[in-house]
């Protein structure tokens, strides 16, 4: 691929490339889902294709290991891995103590499954996926299929008495028909604006009977590394508090391999 990309699309490579630098030679690594991660599939598998890397990989969806497949990646199942090095995933938010709302991609479960099955975890994202506290991006929630309309109705009722902004609970649709995760299960959306306590609404959404995992990632997260299109990273590490920004200049031979799939 030669032509430009968006400043949008060139601030996720740059964030991907950053983020496999991180991988070493020998590394179990977590691949994560969405078009953040799907850069980062390709830039890793250049890498390995150019220093002889000998990693091998598990991923947090169908679609994301089908990608990988197709590159030469070596992937298996996570529990032919054991425990990883290392989980590389994209974000739809991220706050100030780095917890994450996940789960715009319908594959929460497998990326909370993975990430918390690694020693780190370094999410990949843009500057628009920054906030000062989580909320705006409505709260993924994997629920089985069977009695999921009550399922729903036992959250709505369990948010009047969380510090929210807002109670409304959509089921995710996939054109006419309610999607389908990767496990055949469903996705509720909680449209909650601002957050008060994530701890507190993770902990009291995975007790509700038919609630599977939701999307609130906390305490996982260890690095954000946020790529900018106009031209310079930023990581951050939750380890020390250190924030630091590099400058970055990409052409288009750097991103001369096809579009990631979605």
């Amino acid at each position: 691929m030669s032509a430009e990309l968006s400043p949008a699309e060139k601030g996720k490579f740059i964030s991907a490339r950053r983020a496999v630098d991180y991988v070493q030679d020998g590394m179990k690594l977590g691949l994560g889902t969405g078009s953040t991660a799907a850069w980062m599939v390709k830039c890793l598998a250049r890498r390995v294709q150019q220093e002889g890397l000998q990693i091998s990989c598990a991923a947090t969806s169908t679609r994301t290991a089908e990608l990988a497949k197709s590159l030469g990646l070596d992937v298996r199942a996570l529990d032919d891995l054991g425990w990883l090095d290392l989980t590389i995933d994209g974000a739809d938010e991220f706050d100030p103590e780095l917890s994450l709302i996940k789960g715009g991609g319908a594959a929460l479960l497998q990326e909370k499954i993975v990430a918390s099955a690694s020693d780190q975890m370094i999410v990949i994202t843009d500057p628009a996926k920054e906030v000062a506290s989580l909320g705006a991006f409505p709260l993924p929630v994997e629920v089985i299929p069977f009695g999921a309309m009550t399922t729903k109705a036992l959250i709505e009722q369990m948010l009047t008495e969380m510090d929210v902004a807002g109670r409304e609970v959509t089921l995710r649709m996939a054109g006419d028909k309610a999607l389908r995760t990767d496990e055949n299960n469903l996705i509720l959306d909680l449209h909650l604006q601002k957050i008060g306590n994530a701890r507190e609404l993770s902990l009291m959404l995975n007790q509700i009977p038919g609630v599977v995992e939701n999307g609130l990632f906390i305490d996982i997260c260890d690095i954000v590394v946020i790529g900018d299109g106009a031209g310079k990273v930023t990581v951050k590490d939750i380890s020390d508090g250190s924030s630091h920004t590099e400058a970055v200049t990409v052409t288009a031979a750097d991103y001369s391999f096809a579009d990631p799939k979605q």
